[in-house]
């Protein structure tokens, strides 16, 4: 009579997964969280163009890059992600976060190496 609220479905059309949680979803915000970041970080790199030129644009292509991977890859994480929890064994994505977490540790020294130059 008395259901258990964590186990009881959930009303209307229910996530995908079944999760009530979402954490497949708010996986996905994360990641487009990051996007939007370096896409900021991109547009804030073209204020030194005039000063340090073609370093600049190469910067900005890398940093467009990695995001555009990112964005790329982001449905094939969020499938994995779900049926990953339907089958009860999700292992992290540790090359996805390793690489985005380079990309960030190279493009933090070139934005330093670039102010102080």
């Amino acid at each position: 009579m008395d259901e258990n609220p964590a186990t009881a479905p959930l009303p209307g059309n229910g996530p995908l997964d079944g999760d009530p949680g979402l954490q497949p979803e708010r996986t996905a915000l994360a990641w487009g969280r990051t996007v939007l970041t370096l896409i900021a970080a991109s547009a804030m790199s073209l204020r030194w163009l005039p000063d340090q030129g073609p370093f600049v644009l190469a910067m900005f292509g890398l940093t467009i890059a990695a995001g555009t991977g990112i964005y790329a890859t982001q449905r094939r994480r969020y499938r994995r992600s779900v049926e990953g929890i339907r089958a009860g064994c999700l292992a992290p994505d540790i090359a996805a976060v390793f690489w985005t977490a380079g990309a960030c540790v190279v493009l933090g020294a070139l934005g330093v190496w670039l102010v102080l130059s």
